[in-house]
């Protein structure tokens, strides 16, 4: 059976030269790309009018704009809303005149509606991911057409890739308050509401995420020289690339600053402002799912190979992919299925990669 199949290649290959090649060997992935804000849209509405309900008073002053100002109509005399009330949290006026209770909340009576803005839709400058560098086990299989040209497929053993979070993500409340009761009375024309609300900081964590990244390669490569005359044949190649990525781990962190955020969306939904603002679980069970599109990207390889023997060989190479995709992460309350945070963000990834191995011809 041997002598029938080596009989065959050379009846269809007079020249001679070995139609199949494969290696193995060390491939290093140095990612290039940027990272890419995230865009990131809520269940909250621009507009959407809430019952404020009870609120520290810590959050109630924070969420004041800082330029804010009101009319003193005893004195007729603008003042800085902000400081006035952080002045009367800070001294007890705001417990002293019943506005709030003894633990430091003011009271729902007091607190009156809020129309929400900014929270609909969003894009959260200086954030983004990025892919770290990493090694796996590279493997190759030539086909050749002739002694020159060859059809390549490029494979390896699918690495875990770190994903490096940059940039700290934050919520750009803005609005209007009404209060009611005594701060009603203090404050007739309402309280204007601006906070950038801390949800994660993606630059503190060793990495935001993981994932099992599989980028098979097909390439149509020329090999200059001539088998059995050169030794050192040098090579170019261009071809597609596909990536796929399973098996994305979102740092437990994170995760669990996205649940919280989650949790504010719904009590805002559940006309409880107060306690998203205060940080509070709502009614609802938070789910985090995550999920990175697969790409289809354009690389270039340059190379040699050295032969050893007949059939051995050791190879190198360079390849750059223009390799980009997007990632998702959406938060779910499932009590409800009720989507309330969708966020996206493209990785640029553009690899430069490296490949140093050993190969036998047949």
């Amino acid at each position: 059976m041997l002598f029938g199949v080596t009989h065959t290649v050379l009846a269809n290959n007079p020249d001679g030269f070995k139609r199949f090649s494969v290696s193995a060997g060390w491939l290093h992935v140095m990612p290039q790309g940027k990272a890419n804000p995230f865009n990131i849209n809520t269940a909250v509405k621009k507009g959407t009018v809430a019952t404020v309900g009870s609120i520290s008073e810590g959050a109630f002053v924070n969420s004041i704009d800082p330029n804010a100002t009101n009319i003193d109509y005893g004195t007729n005399t603008p003042f800085n809303t902000k400081d006035l009330l952080k002045d009367y949290a800070e001294t007890g006026v705001l417990k002293a005149i019943g506005i709030s209770d003894a633990d430091g909340n003011i009271i729902a009576t007091e607190s009156g509606t809020a129309v929400v803005n900014g929270l609909d839709s969003w894009q959260s400058g200086g954030t983004g991911l990025e892919a770290e560098d990493v090694d796996t086990l590279g493997l190759t299989f030539n086909y050749y057409l002739n002694d020159n040209v060859s059809l390549q497929f490029i494979g390896g053993l699918p690495p875990k890739v770190d994903i490096k979070g940059k940039g700290e993500i934050t919520a750009p409340l803005s609005g209007h308050a009404s209060p009611t009761g005594i701060s009603g009375m203090i404050f007739p024309d309402g309280l204007d509401l601006k906070q950038d609300i801390p949800i994660t900081n993606l630059s503190n964590k060793s990495k935001a995420a993981t994932a099992r990244a599989w980028t098979p390669a097909l390439e149509a490569q020329y090999q200059f020289g001539k088998s059995g005359v050169n030794k050192f044949r040098p090579y170019i190649g261009a071809g597609l690339m596909y990536a796929y990525f399973n098996d994305i781990k979102l740092n437990s962190e994170i995760r669990s600053d996205l649940e919280a955020a989650g949790h504010m969306i719904q009590n805002v939904l559940d006309n409880k402002a107060g306690a998203a603002l205060d940080g509070k679980v709502s009614s609802g069970i938070m789910r985090v799912d995550v999920d990175a599109d697969d790409a289809i990207a354009p690389i270039i390889t340059a190379g040699f190979t050295y032969d050893l023997n007949d059939h051995w060989y050791g190879v190198a190479s360079v390849s750059y992919a223009k390799l980009n995709n997007k990632t998702t992460i959406n938060v779910v309350n499932e009590s409800t299925g009720q989507q309330l945070i969708h966020a996206t963000t493209k990785i640029d990834i553009d690899p430069l990669i490296t490949y140093l191995g050993v190969g036998y011809r047949f």
